[in-house]
């Protein structure tokens, strides 16, 4: 199927046959006719056979469309919106969150809470980050607004709970000071494109 007949959308052309309502059978011989004639018709044993051959293909040539969740699950998006993360910097193991309070400011749906304060170093710790999932619509405008890019959306979607409380995630975000070896520069959604290097030296500097 092309690109234009996947647009077309007018259902009156085609292969589609109209069905009218006087056609339905109205009493219980009706039904029993229609029944009758669709199987001397072979319409019957031709859905039989398509089942048999996707069931023989599932248990003996190892042909199975389902997944199976949660041993197996579907590769998603790269810049999917699923539950938020901190990152952290490389070089000193600090949080890359400067405690600016952007994702706060521009958070529609009021579920993000920061509280800060200003380290020895003159620099603002983050002494409390929270975001509660409960509120979240999971629009990315806090990745977007983000200037660190210490706020990204991450692939955790499975965040299913039967208490509110569990949906107030602080040190969750966070990533570990022991795995910031293994962090990688996050590709998804608020994450520095590929293309940004160019795009920056196209820029104009007005200074």
């Amino acid at each position: 199927m092309g690109l234009d007949e996947l647009k077309n959308r007018n259902i009156g052309v085609g292969d589609y046959i109209n069905i009218l309502e006087n056609d339905y059978p109205k009493t219980g011989w009706d039904q029993f006719k229609q029944v009758a004639r669709r199987s001397a018709k072979g319409e019957l044993f031709g859905g039989l056979k398509i089942v048999m051959k996707m069931m023989m293909g599932a248990l003996f040539k190892n042909e199975m469309h389902t997944v199976q969740y949660p041993a197996e699950k579907l590769p998603i998006g790269p810049r999917y919106r699923a539950v938020h993360k901190l990152l952290g910097l490389l070089e000193s193991g600090e949080n890359r969150c400067i405690g600016c309070g952007l994702c706060e400011k521009i958070c529609i749906a009021d579920c993000i809470r920061m509280d800060t304060k200003i380290d020895e170093n003159s620099r603002k710790e983050v002494l409390e980050y929270t975001i509660n999932m409960g509120r979240c619509i999971f629009c990315g405008y806090c990745a977007e607004v983000c200037p660190e890019l210490a706020i990204v959306h991450g692939g955790r979607y499975e965040n299913a709970s039967e208490q509110r409380a569990h949906f107030v995630l602080k040190e969750d975000l966070l990533t570990p000071l022991d795995k910031l070896a293994q962090q990688q520069e996050y590709p998804g959604f608020g994450a520095v494109s590929p293309d940004a290097d160019e795009k920056i030296k196209k820029t104009p500097l007005s200074y």
